[in-house]
Formats: structure tokens, C-alpha cells, sequence
């Protein structure tokens, strides 16, 4: 649609200028998508690695069985893993492990045992205490649904999927034909990491996917999760935490259950703005008070953020569109 050219425009410059390698912007309300464009040897119907943005629905497959009584967010994770915890005398529980404050001491991202780093002794900081981003997290996460649902961790991610209409989500990387650039000059073995199924990081998809989650999200109709769940995962988990890098205090944001919640950040016009962005220069946000989300797919390794590139100047131009 016309009034977000703005927003079109500017990464159509990101991929003339090479700041970008190719990328896909899509534009969606709560009754489907409005605009949708590919730019550079990209299709609108290709599947990029999401990388971070697997949490949040990941996270939304965990409430779901909270919903069900299955799952409530004091869960201790050692319930699922008898084994964890070797040199701790904390309680790591299911809202540590979505709000980045467990404490777990995080592996390197395409570490080849998921199990094993989890499981781990000793600890980064006492569980609650401080917030410090975890992917590894999630590996807990997947174990407490496996436990819970008495199935595949993947098989609860693919409902929520199948509940918002986006059917694209999958963990299978011959999916894609945008492997991240520069992925080895950023310190990371994307050929070990695709093997992984990371439950922190490994989905891929389209951006007509991630926008018919964000549609569900926004007409809040219990499609996805119950309003109440909706509204519960978008309070604050971390606020007057001490939170270390790479989200310090200045960013203006707090942790909800698995999404990140850009309330005070700086560098945006809005304020109710929650969502999540992906290593390889992805983002998925979502502003309930101008009714609008926004996909960006894009495959730059370690994130558009390091060639000097400000995705807040996109934000804004989504929003002042809305």
C-alpha cells in the first residue's frame, strides 16, 4: 500500500547498497497482509533462517500448555531434567528460562550438544537475580514441553503454526536458499548449527508466515493463545533487574515471556512495540495500539546492525505510516 513506501524504500536502498544481500518486507494488519515485496535474488515466498524469533513461538507453544494446565510459569525445569542444576543451589523455573534470567552459562551458538551444555555444572548468576540473553534457555524450554505434552517439542511448535494459519515454519534448512552471509567471518558453523534444530533459534520461514502470527496476535480472538495468555506474556519479567549486554538498561526494553518488549527504547515513536529480531538480520514486531506488524527477512551474518545500519529508522517508518 501506498502510505508504507517509506518503509519499502528503505530497504530497497539497504539492498542496492549492499548492506543487505537480499531481503523480503512484509506489512500486516489484524485482517492479513497489506504489503508484501522482495528485494534483491529473493522471492516472496521463501523461507529465510529466523534464527532469534524461534523463541517467541516457541515461547507461545509453552503457554499453550500452560492453558492446559500442563505447564505454569513457576515450573521448576528440573522436573523435566532430574539432572540439572550440579552445582547450583538456586531453582531455575519456565519464566527464568523465557525472560533470559536462568542463569545458565550459554555455549556457543552452534555448539554440537544442546543437551549437554544445559546440563552443564555451575551457573552464570543466581536464577531471578540478574538478565543476561540466554539461547540455551530454550533447550530447557523444549524440554519442559516434551515433558509436559508427551510429545516432540517440534510437534508443539508446528500447532502453533497450524493455529495461526502458517503453515510455512519448519526446521528443515534445505528449506532455504539464503544461508546467512558472512556466517564464518561471524564466528558461526551454519552447516552444524542447521543440523541442531535449535529450539532457540533454528525455525525458518516465510514472511507470510510470521505475518499471519502476527495478524492472530493482533485480533486477539484465542486463536493462538487466550487473551488473559496474551496479556500475561507481555508483562515485564526483568523490570529493575540489573540487565548486562548485549540489552542493557539503555535499550528501554524488558523481557516479557519470551518477547521483547521495546517500551522505552530511544530510538522508536511507539511505546507498546514487542516482538524479536534474529542473528542473521531478521525482525518480527508487533504495535497493537496502530493495529500493525512488520516482517523484515533478510540473511546478513551477525545482523545488519554491524555495517551501520539503524533497524529503528524502520520501525518508525512502519509506524508513522500505521
Amino acid at each position: 500500500m501506498p502510505q508504507f513506501d517509506h518503509a519499502f524504500d528503505w530497504v530497497r536502498r539497504r539492498v542496492a547498497d549492499g548492506v543487505l544481500p537480499t531481503a523480503v518486507l512484509g506489512v500486516g494488519t489484524a485482517d492479513g497482509v497489506v504489503a508484501l515485496d522482495a528485494f534483491g535474488a529473493a522471492s516472496v515466498d521463501d523461507h529465510y533462517p529466523l534464527f532469534s524469533i524461534t523463541k517467541p513461538i516457541v515461547g507461545l507453544a509453552a503457554l499453550r500448555l500452560v492453558e492446559q494446565g500442563r505447564l505454569t510459569p513457576d515450573t521448576p525445569l528440573e522436573r523435566a531434567l532430574p539432572g540439572f542444576g550440579a552445582g547450583r543451589d538456586d531453582l531455575v523455573r519456565l519464566r527464568h528460562l523465557a525472560s533470559h534470567t536462568s542463569g545458565i552459562v550459554e555455549p556457543p551458538l552452534d555448539a554440537p550438544d544442546l543437551r549437554a551444555s544445559l546440563l552443564a555444572p555451575g551457573r552464570d548468576f543466581a536464577a531471578g537475580t540478574v538478565s543476561r540473553y540466554s539461547t540455551i534457555a530454550f533447550e530447557g524450554i523444549a524440554a519442559l514441553i516434551e515433558d509436559a505434552s508427551g510429545s516432540p517439542w517440534e510437534r508443539a511448535v508446528a500447532d502453533v503454526g497450524d493455529r495461526a494459519d502458517a503453515p510455512g515454519f519448519t526446521f528443515d534448512a534445505d528449506a532455504s536458499r539464503h544461508e546467512p552471509v558472512d556466517a564464518a567471518a561471524q564466528g558461526l558453523d551454519y552447516a552444524r548449527f542447521a543440523t541442531l534444530r535449535h529450539p532457540g533459534a533454528g525455525l525458518l520461514g516465510r514472511a507470510a508466515d510470521l505475518l499471519a502470527l502476527g495478524g492472530a496476535l493482533l485480533r486477539d480472538d484465542g486463536a493462538v493463545v487466550a487473551p488473559v495468555t496474551a496479556a500475561a506474556m507481555r508483562r515485564p519479567l526483568t523490570a529493575g533487574l540489573q540487565k548486562l549486554e548485549p540489552y542493557p538498561a539503555s535499550r528501554g526494553q524488558d523481557w516479557g515471556f519470551t518477547w521483547n518488549l521495546r517500551h522505552s527504547s530511544p530510538g522508536l515513536l511507539t511505546s507498546d512495540t514487542f516482538g524479536h529480531g534474529g542473528w542473521a538480520g531478521t525482525e518480527f514486531w508487533i504495535t497493537p495500539s496502530l493495529g500493525v506488524c512488520f516482517v523484515l527477512l533478510t540473511n546478513i551474518g551477525g545482523g545488519f546492525g554491524r555495517l551501520g545500519a539503524d533497524g529503528d529508522e524502520l520501525h518508525n517508518a512502519v509506524a508513522a505510516a500505521a
